[in-house]
């Protein structure tokens, strides 16, 4: 796990780290020092941690003129134990609310499991605050995405089909947001 390092093909022009606006600002990482653990298997110290014992995150990228960002994911995602979507939506999704965003690019390609709960108020509450916005999962496994369909998940999240985007690495961050943006406008009649 430890092998597994977040995206940084946009580093050069987007640091998380270096945005007074996101809820990792002034951060510093360490390239040899390993301290989050997911199962006691230590992951790359590149990701960033939001109090969850099992999900981390990284923001790839935040464009606040056209109101997105990207954020890639690794972990278990899970709201039966550790209510992850609370963390999650306070800990990240609440500071680029209040920065004005109001489109996120979920990237799940390393988000290895999936525990559902039937408390959905986070999720509901995400939504609402987005309003003419949504809410993209790009990537994430099938067997993910049943769970999140289970779950009713997809009530809040878009997901599946056209969101499965292998070479979504090698777009510039606003020609993936834009393609990404007419595929929900084609879905959602917009």
């Amino acid at each position: 796990m430890q092998e597994i390092e977040p995206s940084y093909q946009w580093e050069s022009i987007y640091n998380a780290s270096h945005d007074p606006k996101s809820p990792f600002y002034g951060r510093s990482y360490s390239n040899t020092e390993y301290i989050n653990t997911i199962y006691s298997y230590y992951i790359h110290p590149l990701w960033d941690d939001i109090d969850s014992e099992t999900l981390y995150c990284k923001i790839l990228f935040t464009d606040y003129s056209l109101q997105f960002t990207v954020i890639e994911l690794m972990g278990e995602w899970n709201d039966t134990l550790h209510n992850d979507i609370m963390l999650f939506k306070r800990g990240v999704i609440d500071h680029l609310l209040a920065a004005g965003i109001k489109y996120f690019i979920l990237v799940g390609e390393n988000v290895f499991n999936f525990h559902g709960s039937w408390e959905d108020d986070y999720y509901a509450e995400w939504f609402e605050e987005v309003e003419d916005g949504w809410i993209a999962g790009l990537c994430f496994p099938e067997f993910i995405e049943k769970e999140w369909s289970k779950y009713k998940i997809d009530y809040y999240i878009n997901f599946g089909g056209t969101l499965q985007i292998p070479n979504w690495r090698t777009a510039k961050p606003e020609m993936l947001f834009l393609l990404i943006h007419k595929i929900l406008s084609n879905r959602l009649g917009a």
